[in-house]
């Protein structure tokens, strides 16, 4: 069954869930650079044919890094995490829970589940704090970055 929306989703009704050891973590972030795919497709000529032709074939797909921004509060838990996937000053990393999905939620007019993309394998690479400014009263926020290795997109039917 196709599923319709009347009016196109917007981007500021989103909320984010990190699935992981078990359970699942809802974080309020304030920004989502989005996911981009990549296809490398290789040029190939068949054997036979004589014009010189050639087809496309699909090689290699990629992933783009995701960023996600949230403003500073008082939780340690991303930041636990991509210390746990990096070497520290004196150990290896631990790998605790290394890699989670991270489920991406558009909410609908009404804040109901409309589109949920999945970031498969999503690990992170980098986090950053925003700079500080005495002169300045914007919130204070940290970004993090994630490779991830695939996603999907599901459609929640009760929203249409």
């Amino acid at each position: 069954m196709a599923v319709y929306f009347q009016e196109p989703l917007k981007t500021f009704r989103f909320l984010v869930e990190v699935e992981g050891d078990g359970n699942k973590i809802v974080a309020a972030f304030s920004q989502f650079s989005g996911v981009t795919m990549r296809v490398d497709m290789v040029k190939h000529r068949s054997g036979s044919e004589n014009r010189g032709v050639t087809d496309d074939i699909p090689a290699l797909t990629s992933f783009e890094n995701v960023t996600l921004t949230k403003g500073v509060i008082g939780d340690n838990e991303f930041l636990e995490w991509i210390r746990a996937v990096s070497p520290g000053t004196t150990e290896s990393p631990t790998g605790m829970q290394k890699y989670r999905t991270i489920n991406i939620v558009a909410l609908d007019d009404k804040g109901k589940r409309a589109v949920t993309w999945s970031l498969y394998t999503a690990i992170p690479v980098t986090y950053s704090l925003g700079g500080m400014d005495s002169t300045n009263s914007a919130v204070l926020s940290e970004t993090i970055e994630f490779a991830i290795g695939g996603f999907s997109r599901e459609t929640n039917s009760q929203s249409a």
